[in-house]
């Protein structure tokens, strides 16, 4: 069975505990896995996880995307956002190559009080995404309305990353060309409208993640997560979906190399 993490974050720099999550990732049957930035700190840990992987034959394969999430909202200046992500995107690592700009997006939960800068900073990612023809990889929480204004705005194409909408928020991202990507909150107990919306979702626009080290799924909900446990969610999804397994981590996978060109 070949595995896609589709959206997993490494909280560290050190290459060799990267190396020992990829590892564990592999003997799951995690082929290929996308590092995922989002802050100065994930940018820097998702481009030593790229290199990291491009060293050892042995690791699944590490793809990178890089960006300023929504609590970098009035951190970043927008002046110099070409320029940071420049910085970022050409580093002097040969080894290295970024996939996709992310996560990006708009957060009200928790930080409604700066809605306009997350707004600003998010519209003009999109914009160098578009620029640089890239896919993005986007958040949005309680900010649905305006997500789908600005995507209006800028056309771009990407993964709504851990969606945690229903069916008929689904088809707004849907119509305009996104994938959905489905994090292990669908194992939870709660969680009927992320069910609902995986059976919605069509074969091929389903993607599946871990959010590594958040969101571990049942049967290990409450433990750091990591890039091997996305194997639970797979496992649980093709049971909703009645497929095999296989099958659907197939599925997913191809998925995953679609939309990210990899």
């Amino acid at each position: 069975m070949r595995l896609f993490d589709t959206h997993c974050h490494f909280e560290t720099r050190d290459a060799s505990e990267i190396a020992a999550i990829l590892s564990r990732a592999k003997a799951a049957g995690v082929e290929k896995l996308m590092a995922v930035g989002g802050s100065p700190d994930l940018n820097a840990s998702a481009t030593i996880a790229v290199e990291t992987a491009n060293k050892e034959n042995s690791l699944p394969v590490v793809l990178g995307a890089v960006g300023f999430d929504r609590d970098q909202a009035g951190k970043i200046g927008t002046g110099s956002l070409h320029d940071s992500l420049s910085a970022i995107l050409r580093p002097p690592l040969p080894l290295v190559h970024f996939n996709a700009i992310g996560e990006i997006g708009l957060d009200y939960h928790y930080s409604p009080q700066t809605r306009r800068e997350q707004t600003e900073l998010f519209a003009l990612q999109l914009e160098e995404a578009r620029q640089r023809d890239l896919p993005v990889v986007i958040h949005t929480r309680e900010a649905a309305e305006d997500t789908v204004a600005i995507l209006g705005e800028t056309p771009s194409c990407g993964i709504i990353h851990c969606f945690t909408g229903d069916p008929s928020e689904a088809k707004v991202y849907l119509d305009l060309g996104f994938y959905i990507s489905i994090s292990g909150i669908v194992t939870f107990k709660a969680a009927d409208n992320v069910r609902a919306t995986a059976l919605y979702v069509p074969d091929d626009r389903i993607l599946i993640e871990t959010d590594s080290p958040f969101l571990a799924p049942v049967p290990l909900r409450g433990s750091t997560n990591e890039p091997a446990f996305v194997k639970h969610t797979c496992e649980f999804l093709a049971a909703l979906r009645g497929m095999a397994a296989e099958d659907f981590a197939e599925l997913t996978f191809a998925n995953a190399e679609r939309v990210l060109g990899a």
